[in-house]
């Protein structure tokens, strides 16, 4: 096993150290799992009929699948390379709350996004990774997204990692079900995902993309399920991957901000977090979904 960034992260506090020890594990560490674990846990998030009323309603997923994707990846990306209260840690986090401002979301919701993006890629990794996480890792995932979330003013965050899980699974059965917003979303997701690929492969895309859902996803969004053989393919090449990356030297460069970026090329050269993310909210969405109401 390369030990180079894990050495360095066994010799971290995971409460003072959190953001050094997320930040090579998201960017030296896992970045390709982290990626595609974050992917999922959105993807998660729209089980909730509640999160795929609004984002459907404001129609950014119907028009502009691949930069709604990019300004997420992009902002989270800047908090984890550059640290949430830097310059353009601060930044990124002033348009998150700008964005989020417009409309109205409960706090429960909100947490459950911020759950999902504590646990996911944990339980990402513990399936598919190269190496087996250490507790550091864990820990210091919870407490970076609980300052995160802090600065994004959602309250009751769960004092502890084993709590915030308690809160991810009592909140999944209580309010993941189907609905067709859910179905709608899903759908783009789903297209969003294939369109990274040729178009003969996209089928195959689909299939194995659906069978890394689980029943209660499936059910949610109304999916067929894949054939189990897609299933089993799908993790064998995954844990194939990670048997090749285990031989690879320890990464040098992070491949936070470091990625090809379909909507912004370049960045982040010319770019700044302010120049990410949604546009206003369009003239005939519902009112009720606005926190301020139009006059």
């Amino acid at each position: 096993m390369t030990g180079y960034w894990l050495r360095r992260i066994v010799r971290c506090d995971p409460v003072r150290d959190h953001q050094e020890i997320y930040r090579i594990s998201i960017g030296f560490e896992f970045p390709w799992d982290y990626q595609r674990a974050l992917e999922f846990a959105l993807f998660r998030t729209y089980c909730v009929p509640s999160i795929s009323r609004l984002l459907a309603a404001t129609g950014e997923f119907e028009k502009r699948p691949q930069k709604r994707y990019d300004d997420t990846a992009l902002l989270m990306a800047e908090l984890a390379e550059n640290g949430y209260d830097s310059p353009r840690g601060r930044e990124a986090l002033s348009t998150i709350n700008r964005m989020h401002g417009r409309y109205r979301i409960s706090n429960d919701d909100m947490l459950y996004v911020l759950s999902t993006f504590v646990h996911d890629p944990i339980d990402w990794i513990d399936e598919f990774g190269w190496r087996p996480l250490h507790e550091n890792e864990r820990q210091a995932a919870y407490f970076y997204f609980r300052e995160v979330g802090k600065r994004m003013g959602i309250k009751d965050i769960p004092g502890d990692y084993d709590s915030f899980r308690k809160f991810k699974d009592a909140y999944e059965e209580a309010n993941f079900g189907y609905s067709e917003d859910n179905n709608r979303i899903g759908r783009y997701t789903l297209d969003l995902f294939c369109a990274w690929y040729p178009k003969p492969l996209r089928p195959a895309v689909a299939m194995g993309a659906k069978s890394l859902l689980d029943d209660r996803m499936l059910a949610a969004f109304g999916f067929r399920p894949s054939p189990a053989w897609v299933g089993r393919a799908a993790r064998a090449g995954l844990h194939a991957r990670s048997a090749v990356v285990r031989l690879l030297p320890p990464r040098r460069k992070s491949k936070l901000l470091n990625s090809k970026v379909r909507s912004y090329p370049g960045y982040p050269k010319g770019y700044s977090p302010s120049d990410l993310g949604a546009p206003e909210p369009p003239a005939d969405i519902d009112p009720a979904l606005l926190r301020r109401r139009s006059r």
